[in-house]
């Protein structure tokens, strides 16, 4: 199947101007959304609706859930590429990477202000009497799992560049979620093996959210020891030691949750927890979008075909495209791994999602409903040949028998 660029904009490249340049500042809206739930809930309490000041402590969920998806369907998909003569003038645009770069110190700053909510015991100021009650915790606890999620895009973004600065960055915008190993996976284990059946983040036709998930946790953290251990050999080292990426990543964690835990009190852990997991999990579901079933080919000689854009399902809806910095223009990323997101390109021939990552996240969710939207795709993203498709061992006798094709 032939993949080609979508049109380009008809405007001359002198003229071009990238309309999305200060809408990018909208991904600083996640970080810093606990201050906007803090103001919601003491203008909640001094206008007389206390029974609705606790929900703003959902304000993650409540973004990530239910506003991205409607603005993706209001404003709908983009399908603008910037014009080759542009390339290198926007990618080394500066402006584009301290957008990114932005996001870190309000995401640490966001997981202080909550850290301190969880172990406040007179929240007066804001119109509450004593502390937060458990639901406003776990609420809160979500909301940063949702800041920490979306910051390990993020750290993805940044993670990818041959700065050493930005690859540093990377690192300690991973730390919330504890989910440091993700630097050395994705870059060196994903990009490597993605859409086959060796890759832990890759899922597979018929495999729910639910059953990928422990799959891609696991082994995700498995690979990245394996990779860096491997690296470690080459060099004469063994892999104890402060120089392997992925346990030096890990101790910024260490050294993070100590000193929230140290100043705040223990009894903020549980909430730590809950955030980092909400976090990665996040990310994981992501991960489920990405690549469903769908399948690199062996060649003649044995070896996997190359990545192609025919191998990431892509979205080009514009809104949850701002919130993670063109993430949804996959295809492109896979195939140029170090391009900066303001660069990403939408391609004709890669398979689409019919919405948003903000929209496809909540049906992932719920297994039936995703298998009856995604499963019929991913047939005809193949012309029907069920053989070509990367299935859930446990599940390809059932899934052949369906189609119509032997084991």
């Amino acid at each position: 199947m032939a993949t080609q660029l979508q049109p380009e904009s008809a405007v001359p490249a002198e003229q071009w101007r990238d309309k999305k340049r200060y809408l990018w500042l909208l991904g600083l809206i996640p970080p810093t959304a606990v201050f906007l739930a803090i103001g919601l809930v003491w203008a909640s309490g001094r206008v007389g609706l206390d029974a609705v000041a606790p929900v703003w402590w959902w304000i993650g969920p409540l973004l990530v859930y239910v506003l991205l998806p409607i603005l993706d369907v209001f404003f709908g998909p983009d399908g603008d590429n910037p014009p080759d003569e542009v390339m290198d003038r926007l990618e080394h645009d500066k402006y584009y990477r301290y957008c990114t770069y932005a996001y870190i110190p309000f995401q640490i700053l966001s997981l202080v202000t909550a850290c301190y909510l969880w172990s406040a015991s007179d929240l007066s100021w804001l119109g509450i009497e004593g502390g937060l009650g458990v639901v406003s915790e776990i609420g809160l606890a979500i909301s940063i799992g949702c800041v920490a999620g979306i910051g390990i895009n993020t750290a993805h973004e940044l993670g990818h560049k041959k700065d050493e600065l930005e690859r540093w960055l990377s690192k300690v915008t991973l730390a919330q979620s504890f989910y440091g190993h993700f630097y050395i996976e994705h870059n060196r284990g994903h990009h490597v093996r993605v859409a086959t059946p060796e890759d832990p983040a890759s899922s597979r036709m018929g495999e729910s959210l639910w059953a990928f998930l422990p799959r891609s946790v696991w082994g995700g953290l498995t690979s990245s020891w394996r990779l860096e251990k491997a690296r470690l050999d080459r060099l004469g080292k063994r892999p104890w030691t402060i120089h392997n990426d992925v346990l030096n990543a890990w101790s910024m964690s260490v050294v993070l949750f100590g000193a929230l835990l140290a100043v705040f009190g223990l009894e903020i852990a549980p909430y730590l927890l809950i955030q980092a997991a909400f976090g990665f999990c996040l990310l994981e579901t992501v991960n489920y979008l990405e690549h469903y079933g769908l399948r690199r080919q062996k060649t003649a000689s044995g070896r996997y075909e190359r990545c192609t854009p025919e191998h990431s399902w892509n979205s080009d809806h514009i809104c949850t495209n701002i919130f993670l910095y063109h993430l949804q223009r996959h295809s492109d990323h896979h195939a140029n791994p170090t391009r900066r997101y303001q660069t990403l390109r939408s391609m004709d021939g890669a398979p689409n999602l019919p919405s948003g990552y903000a929209s496809m996240i909540t049906l992932a969710y719920f297994p039936p409903l995703w298998r009856k939207v995604m499963d019929p795709r991913v047939l005809a993203h193949y012309d029907g040949d069920i053989t070509r498709v990367n299935i859930h061992p446990a599940k390809r006798a059932k899934v052949l028998a369906k189609y119509g094709a032997a084991a």
